[in-house]
């Protein structure tokens, strides 16, 4: 313990560049918490780091510009996938990598800046801090998840992806929740840079008692949990596993789309299922425009069945489209669509370009001119043979509190192209983050992706089938039922705010005159 006093000591004697230097190295080092590395405890260490960077700072300008070099090491290290999607047309894209990776981090780090900017005071280790700290980076991390329309990625409660059981709290206070609980026990072991007596060793029981009841409390949900399916629906998942560069720098013609039939006709027990799901991207075609594309794509609707893909929808749906969306739609054996959901949450740069008329230079990274316009918000369609649908389109999946539509669907379907990101972090993450909505909204989801991670999870997010990354593969099973609406589901974010505004008194107090 009186080492940990001597380290934080020596803090204080570290120039401006050594100690800004290892805030990028503690940032980085938080980002192995997340999947594929789940190296949890690497958090501990760098927030534990985060803290006394800023509490030792001499000044608040300080704090905030120590602060704001740990959250750049942190989002540089936790997006360095994102890098993969330009480097596919290199010729045209590669210059946007630099500025892109490195502004992404560079903005996203402002969050942690303000928190140290907010949180500093010079040498306080007290409990009361680090539970302003562990608010104030709830805040970050909610503003992160909204502002400029939102990246709310590899949230600090998602390193618990590897225990089902620590993820059940989310029902109660979504990510946000288990977030600030995360943070508040990490960092607790920051006290002993001061002193190291029995307040400081009762404090460090109780949070890893709040940790172990957490993980209690999520086994004996777990344990009464029935694993229930929907009658009479089977599911088909198709993953194609066709790459990125394969996509955009060949004429595909009908040959992914014969790829998605074959794979789905031919894979042993295609009678036996009568909901299919394709993948983002799965009939990259104005499939309103095209009847004999529908008639084809019937083919791989079972008896009685439907089939679930990406598309591209045009409108008007006659003479020159004058804008177009990002879609899922619903066929039937007939090739008819049924029903069409719309993509409200776009990618900046992937599927448009922010602020258009004064960049009219740069393209976006998907094929096409033109820009892809935004739905209004999640929707809920209907599936003959199944229940009501909540589709969601590629990163749509990672916002929490913003998946699904007043009318409340009774599963989850989320589609994506992870082939932009190659093999490597960006899909686990991606799958993660799918799993922690389920668990949220108390829905089962149902992952159809192209290069993968495909999957079936159900409401408690426990993974009943999953595809390997980079594969090719046909998944089959049940539909899980969907639970009564959670807690956070119907309260949203009121209990997360309470959380906050305990954690912010103590802050508030020591700013009033005496």
């Amino acid at each position: 313990m009186h080492r940990l006093a001597q380290c934080y000591a020596r803090l204080g004697s570290l120039s401006p560049w050594a100690r800004r230097s290892l805030a990028v190295l503690l940032g980085a080092l938080g980002a192995l918490a997340f999947a594929p590395v789940n190296a949890i405890p690497a958090m501990a260490v760098a927030l534990v780091g985060l803290f006394w960077l800023i509490q030792s700072a001499p000044t608040r300008r300080r704090a905030f510009n120590v602060a704001w070099f740990w959250g750049f090491g942190h989002f540089a290290a936790g997006n360095f996938w994102i890098a993969n999607s330009f480097l596919i047309d290199a010729a045209r894209f590669g210059w946007m990598m630099p500025p892109v990776i490195g502004g992404l981090a560079a903005f996203l780090a402002l969050y942690p800046g303000l928190v140290g900017a907010a949180l500093w005071r010079r040498d306080d280790l007290s409990p009361g801090r680090i539970l302003a700290f562990a608010a104030l980076f709830t805040i970050g991390e909610w503003l992160r998840g909204h502002v400029l329309t939102g990246y709310p990625w590899n949230l600090t409660a998602y390193v618990w992806d590897a225990s089902v059981a620590m993820m059940q709290s989310v029902a109660l206070w979504g990510a946000w929740g288990l977030g600030f609980v995360t943070v508040l026990v990490f960092t607790l072991p920051a006290m002993l840079g001061a002193a190291t007596g029995r307040r400081q060793l009762l404090f460090l029981g109780g949070g890893l008692a709040l940790l172990a009841g957490l993980w209690l409390g999520g086994s004996l949900r777990l344990d009464a949990a029935a694993s229930a399916h929907v009658p009479d629906v089977r599911l088909r998942i198709v993953q194609a596993n066709i790459s990125q560069a394969e996509r955009m720098l060949t004429d595909p013609g009908l040959r992914h789309l014969e790829k998605h039939v074959a794979l789905t006709r031919m894979t042993p027990g295609f009678g036996e299922s009568n909901v299919v799901v394709w993948p983002e991207s799965g009939a990259d075609f104005f499939l309103e425009r095209k009847p004999d594309l529908r008639q084809f794509i019937a083919t791989a609707v079972p008896p009685g069945g439907t089939l679930l893909t990406g598309t591209i929808r045009g409108w008007p749906e006659t003479g020159k489209i004058s804008e177009i969306w990002n879609s899922l739609t619903v066929l039937d054996g007939s090739g008819n669509l049924l029903a069409t959901a719309d993509k409200a949450h776009l990618v900046p740069l992937g599927e448009y370009v922010p602020l258009r008329d004064l960049f009219p230079f740069i393209n976006k990274l998907t094929p096409g001119s033109m820009d892809f316009s935004a739905a209004a918000g999640p929707q809920t369609i209907a599936v003959p043979g199944a229940p009501d649908a909540g589709p969601l389109i590629c990163y749509e999946v990672i916002f929490p509190g913003a998946v699904t539509n007043p009318v409340r669907p009774q599963w989850l379907v989320n589609i994506t192209n992870d082939g932009w990101f190659g093999i490597s972090p960006g899909p686990y993450q991606h799958f993660v983050a799918a799993r922690f909505r389920s668990v949220e909204e108390g829905l089962p989801m149902v992952r159809a992706a192209n290069t993968g991670i495909s999957g079936i999870i159900d409401s408690y997010g426990r993974i009943e089938a999953i595809s390997e990354l980079g594969t090719e593969a046909v998944l089959d099973g049940a539909l899980p039922v969907a639970l009564p609406a959670t807690v956070f589901a119907r309260w949203g974010l009121w209990p997360v705010i309470l959380l906050v505004t305990i954690g912010i008194i103590p802050l508030l107090l020591q700013r009033l005159p005496r």
